[in-house]
């Protein structure tokens, strides 16, 4: 788990949570950690949804570059060797 965007160090707090009966008992069977699987399945969502807050932050300024890029190329088109 990368703890860049939360605080790794913050207590624990109980919560409920409501899980398909079945998919319980194979975690169980598994000795799957609830707690650790849902915290990295947390830290996956929230990247995802903060990337996408960046991204639609950013969208007139990636577009800019974009046809920038697209019109004038990159600065080492000339230098590139691949």
């Amino acid at each position: 788990m990368q703890p860049d965007f939360f605080d790794a160090s913050a207590p624990k707090k109980p919560t409920n949570v409501s899980i398909n009966a079945d998919l319980l008992q194979q975690a169980k069977e598994r000795h799957i950690n609830l707690s650790r699987a849902l915290e990295l399945r947390l830290v996956e969502i929230l990247r995802d949804e903060k990337r996408r807050d960046w991204q639609e932050e950013n969208r007139e300024a990636l577009d800019e570059y974009n046809r920038r890029v697209a019109t004038g190329g990159v600065f080492n088109d000339g230098l590139r060797q691949f």
